[in-house]
């Protein structure tokens, strides 16, 4: 009798829905390793803001591709995606199983899916990053939402750096960004894709209560920390939820209370654009955990039981 080799996981869904918890169950259980698929947790010393998982909390399970990039670094998904299939190939050949766990929903395509990444214009690039220091992020995101509401639809109106790549790839290609994105096919790795989200009003709640224990957990002083490493230089890190606004309430623009408030307001944007984002793609087979008891000690764990009956068929 053949053993059948492992069968990877992607957990993939709009934060705060308790992806990275599940991602280390299912890898205790299956033997697995965890390939971390948030493009926040890269970097190193954004451990608050980006809620990434403790030692306490891995359990013991091997965590790749976190606390890779310094706050400087631009975070690139041509080189994560070179990067996470060395590691997921390598983990399959040791007979182990990966585990890819995160929400943002291009990492994740670049790993599973045909995506390419078209040519730069130096000269393209450096016009748009021009008129992105003179209009601002949210004026550059409304030209892009007329020229591909797709695009313009997965792209965070904050993220320059995004739009300005997605505005680029327009103008030097003839065709919209999202058209360069692949049709979802067969996954790469025959990776079963397990989607987590909750109902709206618990969800809400949740990016409320967590908003709440970043700041009470030292946010602050973590983002304090990270100025003196260079963050307010990150093109990439400076703008992540949460840091881009305590930020702001260290420049005097509002007191601390309102950059809680808004992160938590801009948080529940982006938990709406990670649902749009993922619900597109039918090969997601998709979970509430609110549907699932909590497994105690040694009990059966039926929300992990779900999902690996999935790598069976």
């Amino acid at each position: 009798m053949t053993t059948r080799p492992p069968r990877p996981i992607a957990v993939v869904g709009p934060t705060a829905t308790g992806k990275s918890d599940l991602a280390v169950r299912l890898a205790l259980r299956c033997g697995g390793e965890v390939v971390n698929a948030d493009a926040m947790q890269l970097y190193r010393g954004m451990d608050i803001g980006t809620a990434k998982v403790t030692e306490a909390e891995r359990q013991g399970v091997p965590h790749h591709l976190l606390d890779v990039l310094d706050v400087t670094e631009t975070a690139s998904v041509a080189a994560y995606q070179r990067h996470a299939r060395a590691v997921i190939e390598d983990l399959l050949a040791a007979g182990r199983t990966p585990v890819l766990v995160g929400g943002s929903g291009l990492y994740v395509q670049a790993v599973l899916d045909d995506l390419r990444f078209p040519g730069t214009d130096p000269a393209v690039r450096a016009r748009l990053e021009h008129e992105l220091a003179e209009v601002g992020a949210p004026a550059l995101h409304a030209r892009l939402a007329e020229a591909d509401p797709v695009a313009a639809e997965a792209i965070l109106p904050s993220n320059g750096r995004r739009v300005v790549r997605a505005l680029e790839v327009i103008e030097i290609t003839g065709q919209p960004f999202s058209a360069t994105l692949p049709r979802p096919g067969p996954a790469r790795y025959d990776t079963v894709l397990v989607g987590v989200d909750r109902a709206a009003v618990d969800l809400d709640a949740r990016v409320d209560l967590r908003v709440d224990h970043m700041f009470a957990a030292g946010l602050v002083d973590e983002v304090r920390e990270l100025v003196g490493r260079g963050l307010r230089e990150g093109r990439t890190a400076s703008r992540a939820l949460g840091y881009q606004q305590v930020l702001a309430a260290l420049d005097g623009e509002y007191d601390m209370a309102t950059a809680a408030t808004e992160t938590a307001r801009a948080t529940r944007r982006f938990v709406r654009r990670q649902r749009s984002w993922f619900r597109r793609d039918n090969r997601i087979t998709w979970f509430d955990p609110a549907g699932f008891p909590p497994a105690a000690p040694g009990a059966p764990d039926d929300l992990v039981d779900a999902v690996l009956a999935l790598t069976r068929r």
